[in-house]
């Protein structure tokens, strides 16, 4: 379970690198390890992460494909697969929060579901 939000982050990780965000990009291999501490503010960490990753492929989706509709350039392929890799993201955060991670990451303090 931990293979998609890893690969979110690495993906998201590779995009700031090529922006030319080494730090960031940086900052994005170290929230993969963060996969595996086992506290509650780890899986919050990696959440708010995704979650802010996920606004960053949105942004680049719609700025990338403004620039290409200024060029009277084709956009469409590349909304979609900018907004796959979005949907990745929040999949990813959100699988954090769900059961099989919320035990690794000890969330399941109160016992419900």
């Amino acid at each position: 379970m931990l293979l998609v939000p890893a690969l979110a982050l690495l993906l998201l990780g590779a995009h700031f690198f090529r922006a030319g965000s080494a730090a960031i990009a940086g900052l994005c291999a170290a929230l993969v390890a963060l996969l595996f501490v086992r506290a509650t503010w780890a899986a919050r960490t990696v959440q708010v992460a995704l979650a802010i990753g996920m606004l960053e492929w949105l942004r680049t989706a719609w700025v990338f494909a403004a620039a290409r509709a200024a060029a009277d350039q084709p956009y469409a392929r590349l909304l979609v697969i900018l907004g796959a890799v979005a949907a990745l993201t929040a999949i990813a955060a959100w699988i954090v929060g769900r059961r099989p991670l919320r035990q690794h990451f000890r969330l399941d303090h109160t016992g419900g579901p």
